[in-house]
């Protein structure tokens, strides 16, 4: 194999002299972490309003949650994330479609509501399961004491449900980082953009991908690690392995 092997790329000068490849790739890290998190707290938000539709007595509201997960879910996340930069724009009234194709942060916007929505019908699967899982009597109790739906949900069930399906959200966390990846289709500069831009510039493709590879590793190390220590002080016993 006649490759010239080069670890010291990382500390040589970009061509935009910006700074190092080190450098960049760790503005790539810091734009995916951005919009791990952000993607996150759309999926978290809607994925709950969601799940708790589908556990909800109406008729209505089961099947609007039904149909949104499997519209979500079904659509591959790179369509998606080109709908929402390439069409949606296109959809709204003249002036406001302009406005915001020329927004300097659209990628970002289009890949965290792309990835938000996406990784929200895999949510409320999982607040759906949470809330089946408890005890039928949780929520006649609530019933029987004079609490409204609402107030059942707020203070008996969602309690309970959040904390028994915290490993399987820890997961789906996970996923969300490494779903950033395919942002950099729609021009967002995150991690993988970053060390690709780097590969096309200086012919290091081994370097590049391998060390975005131990980051994304070493991410999703401090994560788990993370959750795991949450994940015990939030055990419920008889429940997940709670003691």
């Amino acid at each position: 194999m006649n490759y010239n092997w080069n670890w010291g790329i990382f500390w040589d000068q970009t061509p935009d002299a910006t700074g190092t490849y080190f450098g960049s790739l760790m503005s790539g890290l810091e734009v995916t972490i951005l919009l791990a998190l952000s993607a996150w707290f759309i999926a978290f938000v809607m994925g709950s309003l969601i799940g708790i539709m589908r556990t909800l007595p109406a008729r209505w509201a089961v099947f609007v949650g039904n149909a949104y997960i499997e519209m979500f879910r079904n659509i591959p996340l790179l369509v998606q994330l080109f709908i929402w930069f390439f069409v949606v724009p296109e959809l709204l009234p003249g002036d406001l479609g302009i406005w915001i194709k020329q927004l300097r942060n659209g990628p970002f916007i289009a890949a965290m509501l792309g990835l938000g929505f996406y990784m929200s019908s895999r949510v409320a699967a999982q607040i759906t399961a949470g809330i089946n899982a408890l005890p039928k009597g949780q929520r006649m109790a609530g019933t029987a004491i004079g609490l409204t739906t609402w107030q059942t949900y707020r203070y008996i069930l969602l309690p309970l449900a959040y904390r028994i399906i915290f490993p399987p959200l820890t997961s789906e966390f996970l996923n969300t980082i490494k779903n950033t990846a395919p942002a950099l289709t729609i021009g967002v500069l995150e991690l993988t953009a970053r060390a690709r831009s780097m590969q096309e510039f200086s012919f290091q493709v081994f370097e590049a991908f391998s060390a975005a590879a131990a980051i994304y590793l070493v991410l999703s190390a401090v994560v788990t690690i993370g959750m795991r220590i949450i994940e015990k002080r939030l055990a419920i016993p008889g429940f997940n392995g709670g003691k």
